[in-house]
């Protein structure tokens, strides 16, 4: 199912109470955001998560499935409220306390692309940013939840896993002299959004393909996993950064020589995450 907002990869039977997210991975820029923008289309892709949709592309294989965002992040980042509109760039929006994100150039709409490159000359209007949240935000978040929903109706419980990727120097501090640099990080809010067992057999799938793995630093999970993480609800979400030189070469944004043995290991390990939950109710009941 594909849409302006979002594609969709349904199974063609759920057999998991899983659903794979990947949020940032929309790559179809409308001409009127390239012709407002001041930045080369290479420069405002670096703010994407190139390739993750491809990369978990086996989710449907293994009962599971996967929703895609269509629109780049630089055109609406579908991993923020709705609310969190930025006054430096969008005329009438209002100052609401301080929300580190917004003030960084990282809101709903963002003003900036990686390293900070502003991606606009002056401001969009507030009847701009509202029509993108209306098509694109409202109608992908819509869909998690109704996925999310019948996940518990089918299972009795739902796991969101939220797919992105991280530059390979944002982990370049994270490793010690006694330890390897992590190649996944696994965000649970500190625990807020899944169970502690859920969080270790995902971990576990990782682990086993000989990847290393850390866990909310420096990425614990922004507003997806907020927003649906409810463990006492039998709802779990957990982020997935995948370091991006594992797959792809950075400064030309293309796959790199390891891509396809990449995706390989990938499918085994969501194959292992699509079988985390219990089997469907009806047949639990036979």
């Amino acid at each position: 199912m594909q849409n302006a907002a979002y594609l969709l990869d349904m199974p063609a039977k759920r057999t998991s109470c899983v659903v794979f997210s990947s949020p940032h991975s929309g790559r179809n820029y409308p001409n009127g955001l390239m012709k407002r923008s001041i930045l080369s289309q290479d420069v405002i892709r670096s703010s994407e998560d190139a390739f993750v949709d491809q990369l978990f592309s086996s989710a449907a294989d293994h009962g599971a499935p996967l929703i895609s965002a269509m629109m780049p992040r630089a055109y609406v980042d579908l991993n923020r409220s709705a609310e969190e509109l930025d006054p430096a760039l969008i005329q009438g929006a209002r100052r609401q306390g301080h929300n580190p994100r917004v003030a960084s150039g990282l809101g709903v709409i963002p003003r900036v692309v990686a390293n900070g490159r502003e991606i606009y000359r002056g401001k969009l209007t507030m009847d701009e940013a509202r029509l993108r949240i209306d098509t694109c935000w409202r109608p992908y978040h819509a869909r998690i939840k109704s996925l999310l929903a019948e996940s518990h109706q089918e299972f009795g419980q739902a796991i969101l896993i939220d797919c992105h990727s991280m530059p390979h120097e944002a982990v370049a501090l994270a490793s010690t002299v006694n330890s390897r640099r992590p190649e996944i990080v696994l965000g649970d809010r500190f625990g807020a959004s899944a169970a502690p067992e859920v969080v270790e057999q995902i971990e576990a799938a990782f682990v086993s393909a000989g990847l290393s793995v850390a866990r909310n630093t420096p990425f614990a999970g922004a507003y997806v996993t907020q927003t649906y993480g409810r463990p006492s609800r039998h709802q779990h979400a957990v982020q997935i950064e995948i370091d991006r030189s594992l797959y792809m070469d950075e400064s030309r944004i293309e796959p790199n020589d390891n891509f396809a043995a990449f995706k390989e290991t990938l499918g085994e390990i969501i194959m292992d995450i699509a079988r985390i939950g219990p089997e469907p109710l009806q047949l639990a009941a036979e």
